[in-house]
């Protein structure tokens, strides 16, 4: 019967999470159909366990099997608590606890660096930073392909806007290119963290990104430079608009892009916070 709980528990858990749509706050969406049908795999699961479990309560036993059962579950009950202890405790802390969606806090304990943080045993559970750099998912003539295709693509326009669609292909189609977007009009939208070395007219605007699921997410993002002091709080939402340009980054021994502000303003964090990696 505890399996039967359990799976079915797993089944209202994923259930939940695509109804609410907080599903998108753990993978990338272009993904959700995998989860969407393991509900229907817990459900089968969970009422063939209850199948089971019935049709052994109504099986007549014999003493001696009783006797044998008993000492069988004598010596396994500790590993029991040990598997249906682990097996549950995802599933009560992903119903009863509440959700919370990565912020500056994050950054900091990441430690802020402009290339990627290495994990030479896998190369997918590395975190970028700033940054996007989508190569490890390619091969070398298909990325190749895509970022000059991207190139072509972003550029063509004065004014690029960064939003929820493209904005991981074009942050790092500027970061390959940024020679090729110098004084053009760019408009971003992001939460403001205070990197080091910055004058009280500078800040980094930044938003997570999940490559396939939240445990490869990283934080993108650029400097921007406004023309007064501002004293916004990290994670204060903003949209800014301005040009682009490059400065030397001392932190990060080496020259980045960089927005000169022209156009900001405050804006409530958006219910979708975090970017996708497109196809």
């Amino acid at each position: 019967m505890l399996r039967f709980i359990i799976l079915f528990g797993y089944m209202y858990l994923f259930l939940k999470l695509h109804v609410t749509g907080d599903i998108s706050k753990y993978i990338n969406m272009k993904y959700a159909f995998l989860t969407f049908i393991m509900i229907f795999v817990f459900i089968f699961l969970a009422l063939y366990q209850l199948y089971k479990w019935n049709k052994e309560g109504s099986a007549p036993h014999s003493h001696h099997e009783h006797d044998h059962d008993h000492a069988h579950e004598e010596n396994t009950w500790y590993k029991k608590i040990i598997v249906y202890g682990l097996l549950s405790f995802p599933l009560i802390t992903g119903i009863f606890l509440p959700i919370a969606t990565l912020d500056s806090n994050i950054v900091k304990a990441k430690g802020f660096h402009f290339a990627m943080i290495d994990n030479d045993k896998d190369n997918y559970s590395n975190h970028e930073i700033l940054r996007p750099n989508t190569s490890l998912y390619y091969g070398a003539e298909d990325y190749k392909k895509m970022i000059t295709s991207d190139l072509k693509k972003y550029s063509a326009s004065d004014h690029l806007v960064l939003n929820d669609g493209n904005y991981l292909r074009a942050l790092e189609t500027i970061y390959n290119y940024p020679g090729n977007f110098m004084n053009k009009t760019v408009t971003i939208n992001g939460f403001v963290y205070h990197g080091d070395a910055l004058t009280d007219n500078q800040l980094f605007l930044f938003r997570f990104g999940i490559i396939h699921c939240i445990a490869d997410a990283g934080v993108f993002g650029m400097m921007v430079q406004f023309p007064e002091k501002v004293h916004y709080k990290n994670d204060q939402w903003l949209s800014v608009q301005g040009t682009l340009s490059t400065i030397y980054y001392q932190p990060f021994k080496q020259t980045i892009p960089y927005l000169k502000v022209t156009k900001w303003k405050e804006i409530p964090a958006p219910k979708q916070q975090y970017v996708y990696r497109q196809s």
